[in-house]
């Protein structure tokens, strides 16, 4: 990627975080960035589409770190699981506890902008459908139930991390998120007893 740009989508990253879509000024991100506006034009149609490509960088991102952590063959696949999610709760704490661009934004514009809609709906799917993955790993290993439905399990974890995250945005602090996660790990667990018995 061009440093121009980047500087720009990293710019753009932290102020959508902040302040949100809207709120969002082109002018506000050049002078973060000491940036002419010929050169914002040249890599970007308008704001939305800046928007819309640093969204996309954050997704690229997040992919990156789900899959490195999900791909982890030195861990059991609920503990990669937690890996992930507290590599994001670290994440959210270094940024002030600003919570899920994901979520903000679904939240600001999913009723307005149907682009935004469907990108962000995408990217929360995708991630759903790798978790998904690891907790199938999970139930063919006998640490949850046999009969879980793995999809709706990762869907459900997803829309409890939102709302979690959204709740650790208003509180700037952690433990709504750490409560969410160890909760939902633990009622989806089968107990050594259990897992014996049905072996």
């Amino acid at each position: 990627m061009h440093s121009t740009k980047e500087r720009l989508i990293g710019a753009g990253l932290r102020m959508l975080l902040e302040h949100g879509y809207n709120a969002l000024g082109i002018q506000a991100v050049l002078d973060e960035t000491a940036t002419p506006k010929g050169s914002f034009y040249h890599h970007f149609r308008d704001k939305e589409d800046f928007a819309l490509q640093v969204i996309e960088t954050y997704i690229a991102e997040v992919h990156t770190v789900l899959d490195q952590c999900l791909e982890d063959p030195h861990l059991p696949p609920l503990e990669r699981i937690r890996a992930f999610f507290s590599i994001v709760q670290q994440k959210y704490r270094e940024e002030g506890y600003m919570g899920c661009l994901m979520g903000g934004l679904g939240q600001e514009l999913s009723g307005v902008n149907e682009n935004f809609r469907k990108l962000v709906e995408r990217c929360l799917s995708s991630i759903a459908e790798r978790l998904s993955n690891c907790l199938d790993e999970a139930r063919q290993a006998g640490l949850i139930a046999q009969a879980s439905d793995v999809r709706a399990m990762a869907d459900l974890l997803v829309d409890c991390w939102e709302g979690a995250a959204l709740r650790s945005r208003l509180r700037r602090e952690p433990s709504s998120l750490r409560a969410m996660l160890d909760f939902y790990l633990a009622s989806i667990t089968v107990l050594p007893t259990n897992r014996n018995r049905s072996s």
